[in-house]
């Protein structure tokens, strides 16, 4: 790849990662994508890669061709074009180039699944399915709980601490996307699940405040990934082995049955 290319590609990625607060996992997403595209222009015509203002749409739809018979999806060559569009729209802002010649090429359309969620007659199959005994089992149900409770995102609960919880208001201080902290309430059950959790490990809410929520061996931080595989053990569990179970199954629920019951988040945890 030309130097030209790859200095700019690197100011943009230094860009969406500490202006634009993303996650490292984003930035990788756009890093791997726009490799690709470079690479494709230094093949096709490297002179563009000194000049980006003299990438048109053509080149653009080329190099979406290539991924196609590449065997790629429609979706993954979408994100492609989402990654080449917000390249272009920071060398725009940046006055680097003039225009962005991605912007009126149409997003290949990606076919929409229905997301899995739980019944709420299930909710109650699901939360019985850990062990109530056990650590790990007390651990699991309150993951669960906690996870219908607020619905936030899988990362967002692995990266709990104790002092992220208010107990006696029941709410939850979440560090999102962008690191952006909001305020998030739960219910009883989530509450009650959680203590049971922290006393079966010896801990409280009293505990030392930047002790992680929830542990995996040897009080170590729980990793996103063993989250994944509990939660989805249970989840095909109640949903009869259906495919597509995932936490994200839980925040999908947690947004559904929130609308059928067409209450706030407190009432309908109580």
């Amino acid at each position: 790849m030309m130097n030209n290319g790859t200095e700019t590609l690197k100011e943009f990625l230094n860009y969406i990662q500490f202006e634009r607060g993303y996650s490292a996992h984003t930035v990788t997403a756009y890093q791997h994508d726009l490799e690709k595209f470079l690479n494709f222009i230094y093949k096709y015509d490297s002179i563009l890669l000194k000049d980006f203002g003299k990438i048109d749409r053509q080149a653009i739809r080329h190099f979406l061709g290539k991924e196609y018979e590449e065997g790629n999806s429609a979706k993954t060559v979408a994100r492609r074009l989402a990654s080449i569009k917000s390249l272009f729209n920071y060398l725009v802002q940046a006055e680097v180039i003039c225009d962005n010649p991605a912007i009126h090429i149409k997003t290949p359309k990606v076919e929409k699944k229905i997301p899995t969620f739980v019944q709420e007659n299930k909710i109650e199959d699901l939360m019985k399915m850990p062990d109530a005994v056990t650590l790990i089992g007390k651990r699991d149900r309150a993951i669960l709980e906690l996870f219908y409770a607020t619905g936030i995102r899988l990362n967002e609960l692995a990266g709990l601490n104790i002092g992220s919880v208010n107990p006696q208001e029941k709410l939850l201080r979440v560090l999102g996307k962008g690191n952006k902290e909001r305020i998030v309430p739960f219910g009883k059950p989530a509450k009650n699940a959680l203590e049971s959790y922290l006393k079966k490990r010896g801990k409280s809410w009293a505990s030392p405040q930047q002790t992680p929520l929830f542990t995996g061996r040897g009080e170590k931080r729980i990793a996103v990934r063993t989250i994944q595989q509990r939660v989805n053990i249970y989840l095909k569990a109640v949903l009869g082995g259906r495919t597509g179970a995932s936490p994200h199954t839980l925040r999908h629920t947690f947004g559904t049955h929130l609308l059928e019951n067409d209450a706030d988040i407190r009432s309908i945890q109580e």
